[in-house]
């Protein structure tokens, strides 16, 4: 780690095509690196932490390339926790190139992806979930996505954790200790205490697993299958929504053979369309795989859009929804959409009306007639979405797991917290067959290990490597 540390690293640290950049420079050097290049009143070696200078940049030969503005910030008070200068030049690809090659002539190196955040984590600036949120805060599309990536970033999560593994720590050394005298035959940890602890975080921990469900949606968006049969008008209605033409639209049954996913604001909520093969029996080795994509699909979404098309006959409009409806879960929401209501008898939309009533039964369900291709409906149908969906933005305000290594680790405490309250369990049943300590400490020291890797407490080179290669260059 200590040659990670001496190596001096400088990237840019904005998006090419603005008219000013920021060049970043972090490291034992970064001082001595800036200052081999830049020309101002003072020498950024005897510049305090905290200040700005105004001043030149030249080429080795002496020629201006440009004027600059500069910020200092010394170690232990920057991002990075090093040394660390911010150079803030004109916007030109040129420029920005020309001040990073004098800067890596002068002993710098550029930076890796997400090194700079990686250097805060390591210098204990933030914990690994801080750092992970620092990328969610960049990616954020909504406010609601902002706001939790921003509670995360402040140690909202970190603390949580900090709270569930202060308690499972304490019932841990209490059972450590009791090993230690395991020959006297001591109980240094109360069993009627440990249930309750046990329980407590356990059901801490599975709020927070039930939350990745929402938290997920919020910062990927809300997952919205569009499913039904073939020219039944899935891609007519991604596209209407869309405001584009995103998926091919044709009158040949079995156009679309594979998913096209398409993001949407509305209003503020952020949705996933996934346009689907349309569903029939085919004889097509392709279409059949897009056909169980389709169904995949809409078995992951929170919410399905039953295409039905009105032109069809009665039952087969009317087994199209069966099939539908009996794939969906009541943890989903389900709209059935009777499409192309533009060009049918009003006589033929309420018969369609009256089959479909005995599948709206069930909570969640709603019905809509529209036109996708004409634009009827459409509004109505993105008020429903939005007013559904609104508590997004409310629910942001409470702890959301959004990250799938977080909710992988929190599975596997959980799991690890359940054995020890089920072997506490079968001593209340039966003493002689209780747990031996031994063991439930061993479960809890396994969940200790899985929350601890949530905050960085254990981490590896390689899960290092995998969280900060998805950060951007400069961050």
């Amino acid at each position: 780690m200590q040659n990670l540390f001496d190596n001096t690293i400088c990237a840019p640290a904005t998006a090419r095509g603005g008219a000013i950049a920021v060049i970043r420079v972090s490291g034992l050097h970064a001082l001595r690196c800036v200052d081999g290049i830049f020309s101002g009143r003072t020498s950024l070696a005897d510049a305090p932490g905290y200040s700005i200078h105004y001043g030149e940049i030249h080429e080795a030969d002496g020629t201006l390339l440009d004027e600059v503005v500069v910020s200092v910030f010394r170690a232990p008070y920057s991002y990075t926790g090093e040394n660390a200068v911010e150079i803030a030049c004109h916007g030109s690809e040129y420029i920005v190139s020309r001040i990073l090659s004098l800067l890596l002539a002068g002993g710098a190196k550029m930076a890796a992806p997400g090194e700079f955040t990686q250097r805060a984590f390591l210098h204990g600036k933030m914990d690994l979930s801080q750092a992970e949120a620092v990328a969610d805060v960049i990616a954020a599309q909504t406010a609601a996505a902002h706001r939790i990536a921003m509670k995360q970033l402040k140690g909202g999560f970190s603390s949580e954790l900090a709270g569930m593994r202060a308690e499972l720590l304490h019932l841990a050394s209490l059972m450590e200790l009791e090993l230690d005298f395991s020959e006297e035959e001591v109980e240094f940890a109360d069993r009627t205490q440990l249930r309750e602890l046990v329980g407590n975080v356990l059901t801490h921990c599975e709020k927070l697993i039930e939350s990745f469900h929402l938290g997920n949606a919020i910062k990927n968006g809300v997952p919205v299958a569009i499913v039904g049969n073939t020219n039944a008008g899935k891609s007519t209605l991604l596209n209407a929504l869309l405001g584009e033409s995103r998926a091919i639209v044709s009158d040949i049954p079995g156009t679309t053979r594979d998913t096209v996913e398409e993001t949407l604001n509305l209003d503020g909520v952020l949705f996933r369309f996934i346009d689907t093969a349309g569903l029939r029996d085919s004889d097509d080795t392709i279409e059949r795989i897009g056909i169980e994509r389709a169904y995949d699909k809409l078995a992951t979404a929170q919410l399905v859009l039953a295409m039905l098309d009105l032109t069809a006959p009665p039952g087969e409009l009317l087994a199209s929804a069966q099939n539908i409806a009996s794939r969906v879960t009541e943890d989903q929401q389900l709209i059935f959409l009777l499409n192309k209501a533009d060009v049918v008898p009003v006589d033929v939309n309420a018969e369609a009306r009256r089959a479909l009533s005995p599948l709206l039964s069930n909570p969640g369900r709603q019905l809509y007639a529209i036109s996708a291709k004409a634009g009827v409906g459409l509004e109505d149908l993105r008020q429903t979405l939005t007013t559904t969906w609104r508590n997004l933005d409310t629910a942001s305000e409470t702890t959301l797991v959004t990250n799938t290594r977080h909710l992988e680790a929190l599975q596997n405490a959980a799991n690890a917290l359940r054995r020890v309250r089920d072997g506490l369990g079968i001593a209340d049943a039966d003493p002689a067959q209780g747990i031996p300590t031994d063991l439930l400490a061993q479960d809890l020291r396994e969940s200790l290990y899985h929350l601890g890797t949530i905050v960085g407490e254990v981490s590896t080179d390689e899960i290092l490597g995998n969280i900060f290669r998805n950060f951007c260059i400069g961050k």
